[in-house]
């Protein structure tokens, strides 16, 4: 009998490759220097105060946020190259935001407004920006993973030398899409790096339940593609495996699985009740805050003081506050324009 160990960062117990329990890897700098790291906790701290601007919005729309997954967004962005294609699930917001979607445009798309870079059209479910290298979200489970691989494909044939990465919710891993997508991956070693942002629940429902099997990153061993644990929580961990996994894509080696385990610090969406229990999500919220967490581990680290946070929170509050003068500017979508490129 397969042994199993409770993964205490994310209350469900995991399986791996042969039976056999990971730790997932922590702490790692990658080599990172001060300023970037002090940029990391920039990009998380602006996407927190961003969903608390765009909460305030008179008509804030449905909206998944991203609260507790944002070490996720900014380490696989900071490891990334700006060549390198990137889509992601609906949960979208830290994503955009990491990759370099102006904060004013992201919020006027999540608002409909014309200023948004698809026009209020794409809204949280579906932003895209190519310039900056998102190359868009979607809104229904998994169905960014197909994608992903033609997009993989057709950088392997034009031989740009970039990783398409694909991030996607742990509810996804009971969809066809993603064996297919591993299966056509692992047979043209396609250059497709695989990030299953796991926070435990699809929607309600807890991982241990809707799967059949524990331990996502056990999908990728049938089709020989390497797989890795990281703490989602931990942004330094989540860049340097991101970092390491699109080198050996670059080398020619295939596609790469990574299951990176966080903690929704909120409710499945901004609509949805929540479900779990009162004192799971206290725990989350006071053990698995990655924003606290990495502002804790700077300041032991002497990379951040009281001043330095002060000028980097007045600084991100100035962005937002001119984020959101620009959607108060920016006007409604034309209603005569509403079946253009459709």
């Amino acid at each position: 009998m397969l042994a199993t160990q409770v993964c205490s960062y994310n209350h469900y117990s995991m399986w791996h490759k042969e039976g056999e329990f990971r730790e997932p890897a922590r702490g790692s700098i990658g080599g990172a220097s001060a300023a970037d790291r002090q940029r990391r906790l920039r990009s998380m701290l602006l996407a927190r105060v961003f969903e608390q601007t765009l909460l305030r919005q008179p008509k804030p729309g449905f909206q998944l946020l991203s609260r507790g997954e944002e070490a996720v967004a900014v380490g696989v962005c900071a490891a990334l190259e700006r060549t390198d294609p990137l889509l992601c699930s609906g949960r979208s917001i830290a994503v955009a935001l990491a990759r370099g979607v102006p904060a004013g445009a992201l919020l006027a798309e999540l608002i409909g407004k014309d200023g948004g870079p698809n026009r209020g059209r794409a809204g949280r479910a579906h932003v895209s920006m190519p310039s900056v290298g998102l190359f868009g979200a979607h809104g229904v489970v998994g169905g960014n993973l197909t994608v992903a691989a033609g997009v993989a494909l057709a950088q392997s044939q034009l031989q740009t030398g970039a990783v398409t990465c694909c991030v996607f919710g742990d509810g996804a891993c009971g969809a066809g899409s993603l064996h297919e997508t591993l299966n056509i991956a692992a047979l043209w070693r396609l250059p497709l790096l695989l990030v299953c942002d796991n926070n435990g629940y699809a929607v309600s429902t807890p991982v241990r339940e809707g799967l059949a099997f524990q331990g996502l990153t056990s999908i990728a061993g049938p089709f020989g593609v390497p797989a890795t644990v990281v703490d989602g929580a931990d942004v330094d961990a989540v860049a340097a495996a991101v970092g390491e996994a699109a080198a050996e894509i670059r080398a020619g080696k295939g596609p790469w699985f990574l299951e990176l385990c966080c903690a929704r610090l909120g409710s499945h969406s901004t609509l949805t009740r929540e479900e779990r229990p009162a004192a799971e999500v206290e725990a989350s919220v006071a053990q698995q805050d990655p924003l606290r967490l990495y502002e804790r581990r700077l300041r032991d680290d002497g990379m951040l003081d009281d001043a330095l946070w002060t000028r980097m929170r007045a600084d991100v509050d100035a962005e937002m506050a001119d984020a959101a003068r620009f959607v108060e500017t920016s006007p409604w979508p034309d209603p005569r324009e509403a079946l253009l490129d459709v």
